[in-house]
């Protein structure tokens, strides 16, 4: 295997990880801000109140968007096992 090649397969590894992974943590990091600043302002320091929210947040993230994940998932799984003839 040449290093350009792996190159490549790394580079769309890493595209196709950060393309599923990237909704639900950019999403509960923004709850995660939002509730930070709520406790900034009203001074209420429960651990609870982080951990909930972005519990919701994940949760309803993996329900709308989860058959498009699954389904980018596929489609470079499927690619990758395909073309394993090519790499030889």
């Amino acid at each position: 295997m040449s290093t350009d090649l792996a190159l490549t397969l790394s580079n769309q590894m890493i595209w196709a990880a950060l393309s599923i992974a990237g909704p639900i943590l950019g999403l509960s990091m923004l709850v995660g801000v939002l509730i930070s600043i709520v406790q900034v302002v009203t001074q209420v320091q429960e651990m609870s109140l982080t951990f909930v929210p972005k519990l919701f947040t994940v949760a309803l993230t993996l329900i709308a968007l989860g058959s498009w994940m699954l389904n980018k998932l596929i489609i470079y799984t499927t690619g990758l096992y395909s073309n394993i003839p090519q790499y030889f």
